[in-house]
């Protein structure tokens, strides 16, 4: 994707204020930019996710790729989110949006090959579930394709349980979680060295097949990409694994992960641009050339044809 296009849609994502319960300015950006994609089909479900379908000519999904428009905030007194006390009893100055208040933080600043936001995680992801879908309509691509925009995940993945018990993604589509992840976790994989394809989380490891086929992808498109199981966090691969779907996900690594940045001070995320346009390849990558039904089968094949060098030393049978 033109690295200008990109950072034009980041910025107009980016400057939307959000918090859990209070994603409506997002959303609504969100439902701009999907509107005019033409081959794009868009529904809301009852508790406010997005779900987008491209609609390519093959008829059949593979992949739905997931990522949550809320970061943690303060909702009236209460403060919602994973932000340790340490950091928030100095009292950071925060910007009120009348229901719900944010760090007074930049929106959007790009400097130095990196994005610096006060919300990174997630709204980079639904960033690049928009530039995937562009680009699919751009290339005519024909996988059929689900975007799926959801509610709450900082105080328990509410939007995302929601979605899964509805089943209005069918359960042959695996699913596969975009994040943000703290770049100091250990294990997490290192900014600017591409994209990370996590094998699980702190809580579950994810679908072998769907992780094979990513890796597939990444390495036959020659993407430069990181392989991690992450030590700390959940993600929303986790949640929707518990019930019932193949999950994978991708992730960036992440500066000041939920502000928190050097010396108990409250900052903006940042990212590294290179890393946001390596996974939005990859996706597309996936989607395009890469089943995780066939994943299984390469491998196999692969290794059927290197036994056959030791033909000789296998009894008769």
């Amino acid at each position: 994707m033109d690295s200008f296009a990109l950072l034009d849609l980041t910025r107009s994502v980016l400057a939307q204020p959000t918090a859990p319960f209070h994603e409506d300015a997002v959303r609504a950006e969100i439902l701009i930019q999907l509107a005019q994609i033409p081959s794009v089909r868009v529904e809301q479900d009852a508790f406010g996710n997005v779900v987008a379908l491209y609609e390519g000519c093959s008829g059949h999904s593979e992949y739905a790729f997931a990522a949550h428009m809320d970061h943690p905030g303060y909702v009236g007194d209460q403060f919602l989110g994973g932000v340790p006390e340490t950091y928030r009893e100095k009292k950071p100055p925060t910007r009120d949006f009348g229901a719900f208040a944010m760090w007074d933080l930049p929106a959007c600043d790009v400097r130095d090959g990196r994005i610096h936001s006060r919300a990174c995680d997630d709204l980079i992801g639904c960033v690049a579930i928009l530039a995937l879908f562009q680009e699919l309509d751009r290339a005519k691509a024909a996988p059929t394709v689900y975007g799926l925009f959801t509610r709450a995940e900082e105080v328990g993945f509410v939007g995302a349980i929601h979605l899964a018990k509805s089943a209005r993604v069918p359960k042959d589509v695996a699913i596969i979680s975009l994040e943000c992840s703290s770049e100091r976790s250990p294990g997490a994989g290192k900014m600017g060295e591409g994209p990370i394809i996590r094998v699980g989380d702190r809580t579950s490891i994810f679908d072998d097949a769907v992780t094979a086929a990513l890796s597939k992808a990444a390495t036959d498109a020659k993407l430069a990409h990181q392989r991690c199981l992450m030590s700390g966090g959940t993600c929303e691969a986790t949640a929707y694994q518990l019930y019932g779907y193949r999950t994978g996900a991708l992730c960036v690594a992440l500066g000041n992960y939920h502000n928190c940045g050097p010396d108990l001070t409250i900052a903006p995320e940042f990212v590294a641009v290179e890393d946001v346009a390596g996974m939005i390849s990859l996706m597309l990558a996936a989607t395009i050339h890469e089943s995780p039904a066939n994943a299984h089968a390469a491998l196999r094949e692969k290794l059927e044809k290197g036994m056959e060098k030791y033909r000789e030393y296998f009894p008769e049978s």
